[in-house]
């Protein structure tokens, strides 16, 4: 069984470095470290292959047994500390978390190492996401319709905000994920015979009307830009979902969700 520390003072060294890690994306990049919290989402990450170096534990919500016996399942030791309702609640971002929070060590997402399990791969391209919550959701959707991967298109937020992780509940860790550049991606589309529909408001067909069943990438962008003239000129086809209210768009991950489970749909028929 691993040594347990203690922890009772919020100005201890390594909570400060807990605070920093949740709150500045530099830091986060510059040690390849990220904060995780929750027992689902600390799961998901054991899963999903990542390594744990620091466990933090509040015993009132999570037992020392019960994290010894997460912990004795794993091939590492990471360190344990236990901490006082204080540290905890200053580290936290919820009580009802069930008391669990880790320093995990990131993961590359370079698109040169991005690896298709599949020769028929169906994959979402997401231009420009801003918002962690979008990231998240979109995330949770790749996640729901077990999509082979999910690719960033010039990354305008951290993949290890705290925000994007307590968005997608997770799915950060179950997803094939790889970010790059639009003109990279496109490259790496098209020497995989993937065929790019990206939803847009132009020259486009009904979402409903398009063949997914062969390699396909769907492409969405941001809500208030949409998609860069880039991806819309090597389109194979602009995709459309038609509105029938006063508004022409959708938040980006719903939008992406009608799309994914009409290609779903028709693999599966």
């Amino acid at each position: 069984m691993n040594t347990v520390k203690h922890i009772s003072s919020s100005q201890n060294t390594l909570i400060k470095r807990v605070l920093v890690l949740k709150e500045k994306s530099r830091e986060r990049k510059k040690s390849n470290q990220f904060i995780l919290e929750g027992l689902r989402e600390f799961n998901l990450a054991l899963k999903g292959g990542y390594e744990i170096q620091s466990l933090f534990f509040y015993k009132n919500l999570i037992s020392v047994e019960e994290i010894t016996s997460i912990t004795n399942k794993l091939s590492y030791k990471p360190e344990l500390i236990q901490v006082s309702k204080e540290v905890y609640q200053k580290i936290a971002y919820r009580e009802t978390t069930e008391g669990i929070l880790a320093i995990s060590k990131s993961k590359t997402h370079d698109l040169i190492d991005l690896k298709l399990s599949t020769k028929n791969p169906l994959i979402l391209v997401a231009e420009a996401t801003e918002k962690p919550g979008n990231i998240g959701a979109l995330l949770r959707t790749a996640d729901a319709a077990n999509l082979d991967a999910v690719i960033i298109a010039n990354p305008k937020s951290d993949l290890y905000n705290p925000n994007v992780i307590r968005s997608s509940v997770g799915c950060l860790f179950t997803n094939n994920i790889a970010t790059g550049s639009t003109e990279d991606i496109i490259t790496f589309l098209k020497a995989n015979n993937i065929a790019i529909y990206c939803a847009a408001l132009t020259a486009s067909k009904a979402y409903t009307k398009t063949d997914y069943t062969s390699s396909s990438a769907i492409v969405v962008g941001t809500e208030s830009k949409g998609l860069s003239e880039e991806w819309l000129t090597n389109s194979s086809q602009n995709i459309i979902i038609p509105m029938e209210g006063e508004i022409d768009s959708m938040n980006v991950s719903v939008s992406a969700a009608i799309i994914i489970f009409e290609a779903k749909r028709q693999r599966n028929t």
